[in-house]
C-alpha cells in the first residue's frame, strides 16, 4: 500500500486539516476491510477507479465522490482487490464553512458529492482520475474546495469557532460550564451551535478529543501499562479508558497491533 499525507496551501488552512492519497500497489490480492477511527473530522474519499469500487458493510456501493459526516457508529469499508482514492480531513466544521451544510444531517452517514448544488463536482472525478500527479490532484481539490468557500460565503460564528480552539487546545479536559459561562451562553444555545456546525453536541465532541489524545499516547508507544494512557488523560480508570476505545475505534487496544494497522490516519485496516 501506498499513503501519502499532504498538508494544504495555506489559504485552506482553517477549512482543511490535510489531504491524502492511498493506492493498492503489486498483483490483485483478497478484498480488504477497513475501519473508520472517530476523530472528530468530516471529509471526502474520491474513487479514482470505477473498475474496483468501495463498499460499506452492508454490501452498498459508496459514490465515487464520498462527502462524508461525523463517524460515531462503527462501520466497516471493504475494497476489492487493487484500488486508488484520494481524500480529504476537514476541519470538524467543514461540512458548514465550505459547503454551507447543516453538519447534523451527514452525522454516521454520507452523500454523494455531485449529487449537491453547483457543477464543479460533475468534472472533479473525471479530473482526477485523468492523472497519475499526486501534486496536480491535490491542486484540483484544493480549488474545488476553494470555490465551495467563494460561493457559500459562510462565516463561523464566534461561539462555535472559541468553543471548539478550546476543547482542542485541552484536549477535552476543559469542564463545558466553564465555556458556556466564558461566552456567556446557555448549554441548550452551545448544543444547538455545535449540532449546526459540528454535526455532534459538545459533549460528544469533548469525549472525542479526549479519545484522540490516548489513541495518539498508545500510537507513539509513550506509555509502560494501559492504565499510565488512562489516568494521564483523566479516565477514571483503565476499564473506562478500554470501554471508550472500543466505542471510538471499534476494537480495544490490546487488538490495536495485533489485528489491525492504521495505514491512513484514522482509518484502519482490519485483518
Amino acid at each position: 500500500m501506498k499513503y501519502e499525507k499532504i498538508p494544504p496551501p495555506a489559504h485552506l488552512d482553517r477549512y482543511v486539516q490535510y489531504f491524502w492519497t492511498y493506492e493498492s500497489e503489486g498483483m490483485a490480492g483478497p478484498p480488504k476491510t477497513f475501519r473508520p477511527i472517530t476523530d472528530g473530522c468530516p471529509g471526502i474519499i474520491v474513487q479514482l477507479s470505477e473498475r474496483d469500487p468501495l463498499f460499506d458493510q452492508n454490501k452498498k456501493q459508496l459514490p465515487t465522490l464520498c462527502l462524508y459526516g461525523q463517524t460515531i457508529k462503527h462501520r466497516e469499508i471493504q475494497a476489492r482487490d487493487q484500488f486508488r482514492v484520494i481524500g480529504a480531513c476537514f476541519s470538524p466544521v467543514g461540512l458548514k464553512s465550505i459547503f454551507g451544510l447543516n453538519a447534523d444531517e451527514l452525522t454516521d452517514t454520507c452523500a454523494a458529492l455531485n449529487g449537491l448544488p453547483g457543477q464543479q463536482a460533475l468534472f472533479l472525478s473525471e479530473q482526477l482520475a485523468g492523472t497519475d500527479s499526486i501534486r496536480y490532484r491535490i491542486e484540483l481539490l484544493s480549488a474545488y474546495v476553494s470555490a465551495q468557500i467563494r460561493e457559500n460565503k459562510f462565516q463561523l460564528d464566534n461561539v462555535t469557532d472559541y468553543a471548539l480552539s478550546q476543547l482542542i487546545k485541552s484536549e477535552g479536559t476543559i469542564p463545558l460550564k466553564e465555556l458556556q459561562d466564558e461566552l456567556n451562553v446557555s448549554e441548550r444555545h452551545l448544543e444547538r451551535k455545535f449540532k449546526e456546525g459540528v454535526g455532534i453536541s459538545p459533549k460528544l465532541f469533548s469525549r472525542i478529543c479526549r479519545f484522540q489524545a490516548s489513541f495518539q499516547q498508545l500510537k507513539t508507544n509513550k506509555y509502560d501499562k494501559l492504565s499510565d494512557i488512562a489516568f494521564e488523560n483523566g479516565y477514571a480508570d483503565q476499564s473506562h479508558f478500554i470501554r471508550v476505545f472500543k466505542e471510538f475505534a471499534g476494537f480495544p487496544p490490546n487488538r490495536y497491533g495485533k489485528q489491525s494497522a492504521e495505514i491512513v490516519e484514522n482509518l484502519a485496516e482490519w485483518y
